[in-house]
Order: C-alpha cells, then sequence, then structure tokens
C-alpha cells in the first residue's frame, strides 16, 4: 500500500512563505502524476498544483498562479509545493495526491496524504 506522508504546514503571517513536502511509501512502479489540494472550512476541495512525472507538465489553480511552485522527484517519490506570498484565503488543509501503477498486481492507485494545517494570520 503506498502511503503519502506531508509536512511543512504551520503557522505564517500574510505576504509570508511557506514549503510544504509530501513523500511517498510502500511499493511503486510507475508514478502517472503528482499534486496538491487543499480544503478550507466551508468550503470545497480545491485542485491547487499538480505535476505529471512523464514531461513534468504543471497545472495551477488560478488563485495560486504566480504564488507557488510544484516541484517532484520522480526517483525519490516526493513532491514540494513552494508558497510565497500568502494570503489569508490560502489558510486550508493542504493534502498531497500521487496517482500511478502498482508492481505485481499492475493495478492503478490514487493515494492521499493525511494532510498538514496552512494558517494565514496575522
Amino acid at each position: 500500500q503506498v502511503q503519502l506522508v506531508e509536512s511543512g504546514g504551520g503557522l505564517v503571517q500574510p505576504g509570508g512563505s511557506l514549503r510544504l513536502s509530501c513523500a511517498a511509501s510502500g511499493n511503486i512502479l510507475f508514478i502517472n502524476d503528482m499534486g496538491w489540494y487543499r480544503q478550507a472550512p466551508g468550503k470545497e476541495r480545491e485542485l491547487v498544483a499538480t505535476i505529471t512525472m512523464s514531461g513534468s507538465s504543471t497545472d495551477y489553480a488560478g488563485s495560486v498562479k504566480g504564488r507557488f511552485t510544484i516541484s517532484g522527484d520522480y526517483a525519490m517519490k516526493s513532491v514540494l509545493l513552494q508558497m510565497s506570498s500568502l494570503k489569508p484565503e490560502d489558510t486550508a488543509v493542504y493534502h498531497c495526491n500521487m496517482r500511478g501503477i502498482l508492481p505485481g498486481t499492475l493495478k492503478g492507485f490514487n493515494a492521499w496524504g493525511q494532510g498538514t494545517l496552512v494558517t494565514v494570520s496575522s
């Protein structure tokens, strides 16, 4: 079973920066893509950023473009989210996601981390 663990969340002032990291454990044959999602109280879960491992193409939510940067390391099975110019509306629980293929059964997997809380407040 693939398990993801996020870290790096915390309290930061508006305009500040945080770096979130996510590392996967377990046997993985192939990683298709990795991404970050967030959910704030009273709001739906939304995509923040994704990166495809083949071609390393990225996609960002309009609200974070120019402020957040996603990067991945296929060999290390990890993904980072560098967040800058943070705003109070960025406050949410951030979850790491990874999709790919498992060895042996060759079945697809869709793994989620437990989440890390980011609070932007003065």
